[in-house]
């Protein structure tokens, strides 16, 4: 009886052990993941504007309103992310702001509205979300693999917000992008992506 009572203490004691274990890995992990998976969201959804522009679901018009939800939400996580590892809280308002964008971005690829790809403007718009994206995702790879600290992250996506606007203004420029404003926009990417590279590969780490 005796043994029997002793395993069953030993048994109940390694389950808390493992709960407690359990518990502060997810303190440990929790905050990253959400920042990787709101920072790959937003390459998602960089993703899909370049891809309706492609298609033809979106006009130049609609996509750089889009581009305005985007930057909008990046401006966001820049001052969520600024002091560390988000709260509860915010991580549920971005979540809530990149479901409402989600849905904007299908809606307007499924209205009557449709756009000419093969126009320049169409295709000036198109190299531009595809950069968004491209730069989006070696974000979110780098707070994956931890090269990116939150803070970083932040920095980032306060830039990414300046370019996503720069394009919602261009576009909504007679509904084109002219080469000159195109120009602008890929003088920002360029400056954006040695920022990403030079902050990726310094001493800071997760």
């Amino acid at each position: 009886m005796q043994n029997h009572t002793q395993k069953w203490l030993v048994v109940g004691l390694l389950g808390l052990c493992g709960l407690g274990g359990v518990a502060a890995v997810q303190a440990q992990t929790t905050p990253t993941q959400n920042a990787a998976s709101d920072t790959q969201r937003d390459a998602n959804q960089q993703q899909r504007i370049d891809q309706g522009l492609k298609s033809g679901q979106l006009s130049t018009r609609q996509a750089s309103n889009l581009e305005q939800r985007q930057a909008n939400l990046d401006r966001t996580e820049q001052r969520d992310m600024r002091n560390g590892p988000m709260t509860k809280a915010e991580n549920a308002q971005i979540q809530h702001m990149q479901n409402r964008d989600s849905n904007a971005i299908y809606k307007d690829k499924h209205d009557a509205i449709t756009g000419n790809p093969n126009s320049a403007s169409s295709r000036r718009l198109q190299a531009d979300a595809q950069r968004n994206a491209n730069q989006e995702q070696r974000l979110a790879n780098g707070v994956k693999s931890g090269q990116l600290t939150n803070r970083e992250d932040a920095r980032m996506q306060g830039r990414q917000a300046h370019v996503d606007h720069m394009e919602h203004v261009a576009g909504t420029n007679n509904g084109r992008v002219g080469p000159r404003e195109q120009k602008r926009i890929q003088r920002a990417d360029n400056r954006d992506s040695k920022r990403i590279y030079r902050t990726k590969h310094n001493r800071a780490k997760r």
